[in-house]
């Protein structure tokens, strides 16, 4: 469900006046940021955030198709390392 229109976007204030002051003096460093929620809106396009996701910073660079999404949803928390052996085994014997 979306946030209500009246409210705006769940923006970090924070975070937001870095990008501006990245913005004044041309500079396009990387942002480190532990602001997961924070909305991406239109001025983050063409910058580089590290988004912490619990146990490292991963690089997250705003493109136009990200506005409207959170940082959170470009850096996962969770890493996926494949079904194991074994159970596709057990499985297919029809054993539990």
């Amino acid at each position: 469900m979306p946030r209500s229109l009246k409210k705006g976007p769940a923006l970090n204030e924070k975070l937001f006046r870095k990008v501006e002051m990245l913005e004044q003096s041309n500079r396009r460093e990387p942002v480190k940021t532990w602001a997961r929620a924070c909305t991406i809106v239109p001025e983050f396009v063409g910058h580089t955030f590290l988004v912490h996701n619990g146990k490292q910073f991963t690089s997250v660079f705003v493109t136009e198709d990200m506005v409207g999404h959170k940082l959170g949803e470009f850096s996962p928390t969770r890493l996926f390392r494949g079904h194991t052996a074994g159970s596709k085994a057990q499985r297919a014997s029809g054993g539990r």
